[in-house]
């Protein structure tokens, strides 16, 4: 292999091994310490100075930038952050980014010991710990090692490019074009999804003498407006109350960016004048630039909040038709019969409410999507507002207007949307919990266990299509269909757990684990079924055909 091919597979590698360890630091971060940061972030942060200091405290735990960026960016989708506190968050990531930058570029004699200790450690505590936290921290040492070392093997890549004179004179024409630089810059730092690895590798051509400080800092300032890039990409699909945010953050750093760039010749001139080694006075430009847009726009974020608002119209809203009651007409009330229809009317469209929150945890569960289960909330406050608008209706038909039949028709209709409610709290209080634990922990259930779940829960998804007909109908063969789901659902309940542990699932910590939150979803798909098929027995029980019990009589000796 000739000189210059060694050099670019090697310079190709170390870049590589430095985006893997970024991402494993990320990734044990997140996985570790995610939802809690989400949840510092959404209830935290109360004004614009504790929400740039949350930013700077987020970044230095993630360890990434355009990691707070993206999860600031989730949590505007629901409307909890505001643009002028999200913005603030952001400000504070974009330092706390720079501070990492600078802390681990300007740290490179370090790495002789430091990463093969990171390494060493890391591995013990990830191959040996199968607690889900330690298991992460080693993964986060891992990534620092292959951070460290990733370094060294750029550096030591590059070394020989000090001798090469034709490369200095295309480095030196680049530097010499300032938009150009400024440019490539920009595009290391959205193709690399993070300005650390891009500041790292320029910060090793500075190192070695393969760059100076005037052609680097056009990089450095693409690089600081291209770290916007990354969280602008990623959320192009999202609605316009996300995208504004990132798109905030983006027009901040470009416009500072590029006023510097035009006073770019004067400011290297002042720059070149100090006995700073290049490599710490570029690391210092790249720091106070997050510093100086973090003091321009702090104080304008509600100014910067009203530009994206007329850049990003907001989304036309879609009319959701389950949104809430629209039958539960007053002028009804007169008559017990009407008020009834519409109770039940109403009674059904609820039902549809519970049916779309269990395919949205459905849903969550067969991807794995965290995010999918905050959607759980307010479906379920959806429920709760049909439960309190129907019994409030129901209640308010004035009894002595009722008949002993219609009367147990009220009462069937109350106690079927009390079940309904109860059901879509086992969805978001347990089921939802379960889900949870099952991503954060890192398990996952076998072919045979997910088919068996799948099999249960289509069972729940007939049996509310059937309980509403039921309901409306008031069908007493299909009342007793309904029921008879309920004797189905628990012998193939019975048989899923028998097989479960006929097949045996091993003695270690995290087996027993899995063996035990499968057949907790289990329990929980049972209550909800139990809760839907409920629709029949009053049914059942007015004609007469309902047992007072399910025990076997003894026989008389």
């Amino acid at each position: 292999m000739n000189p210059g091919t060694a050099v670019i597979v090697n310079l190709l590698g170390g870049v590589a091994l430095l985006l893997w360890g970024v991402r494993m630091v990320r990734t044990g971060v997140m996985r570790a310490w995610g939802e809690k940061l989400r949840y510092f972030i959404e209830h935290q942060l109360g004004s614009r100075i504790s929400a740039f200091a949350g930013g700077v405290a987020a970044t230095l735990v993630v360890g990434s930038g355009t990691a707070t960026s993206l999860i600031v960016t989730n949590i505007a989708v629901t409307g909890a952050l505001s643009v002028t506190l999200g913005l603030a968050v952001l400000l504070g990531a974009d330092v706390g980014s720079a501070a990492i930058s600078s802390l681990v570029a300007s740290g490179t004699s370090l790495a002789l010991w430091t990463s093969p200790l990171f390494l060493f450690c890391g591995y013990v505590l990830f191959s040996w710990s199968r607690e889900f936290k330690p298991h992460n921290v080693g993964r986060i040492l891992i990534g620092l090692g292959l951070m460290l070392l990733a370094m060294r093997l750029v550096s030591q890549a590059t070394a020989p490019l000090n001798q090469a004179t034709l490369f200095h004179e295309v480095l030196a024409a680049v530097g010499r074009e300032p938009l150009l630089a400024f440019l490539i810059g920009a595009l290391m730092a959205w193709g690399f999804h993070s300005t650390l690895a891009a500041i790292l590798i320029i910060a090793s051509l500075l190192s070695n003498g393969s760059l100076n400080l005037a052609a680097a800092f056009g990089f450095i300032l693409g690089i600081n407006c291209g770290g916007g890039l990354p969280a602008l990409t990623a959320s192009l699909g999202l609605p316009a109350v996300a995208r504004r945010l990132p798109i905030s953050n983006f027009l901040c750093r470009a416009v500072l960016a590029i006023m510097i760039l035009v006073l770019a010749n004067p400011i290297i001139a002042q720059l070149s004048q100090l006995s700073f080694e290049p490599l710490h006075m570029a690391l210092t430009v790249h720091f106070v630039f997050n510093i100086l847009a973090a003091l321009v726009f702090l104080p304008f974020t509600g100014v910067m909040q009203w530009v994206v608002k007329r850049l990003i119209a907001d989304d036309a809203e879609t009319e959701d038709s389950l949104a809430s009651p629209r039958y539960l007409e007053a002028t009804a009330l007169a008559s017990p019969s009407l008020a009834l229809t519409n109770a039940t009317l109403e009674t059904v469209r609820m039902s549809e409410v519970l049916d779309r929150m269990f395919n949205t945890a459905l849903k969550a569960m067969q991807t794995g999507s965290i995010e999918t289960l905050k959607l759980l909330k307010p479906l379920d406050e959806k429920l709760n507002a049909y439960q309190r608008a129907v019994q409030r209706y129901v209640g308010d038909i004035a009894p002595e207007h009722l008949s002993p039949e219609q009367a147990r028709r009220a009462l069937e209709v109350t106690l079927y949307v009390s079940n309904l409610e109860h059901a879509g709290d086992v969805i978001l209080l347990n089921l939802a919990d379960r889900m949870k634990a099952k991503v954060k922990e890192g398990l996952a259930f076998s072919l045979e266990e997910q088919a068996s779940l799948d099999n249960l829960c289509l069972i729940i998804h007939d049996n509310i299509r059937l309980a509403t007909a039921v309901l409306s109908a008031r069908d007493i063969e299909g009342a007793k269909n309904l029921i008879a789901q309920k004797d189905a659902f628990r012998a193939m309940e019975n048989t899923v757990i028998d097989a479960h542990f006929k097949r045996g699932n091993g003695s270690k910590s995290s087996a027993l684990r899995r063996s035990a939150l499968f057949i907790d979803i289990i329990r929980d798909l049972h209550r909800i079924n139990s809760h839907i098929v409920s629709a029949g027995y009053p049914i059942v029980d007015e004609a007469g055909l309902l047992r007072s019990s399910r025990l076997r009589l003894e026989k008389k000796q």
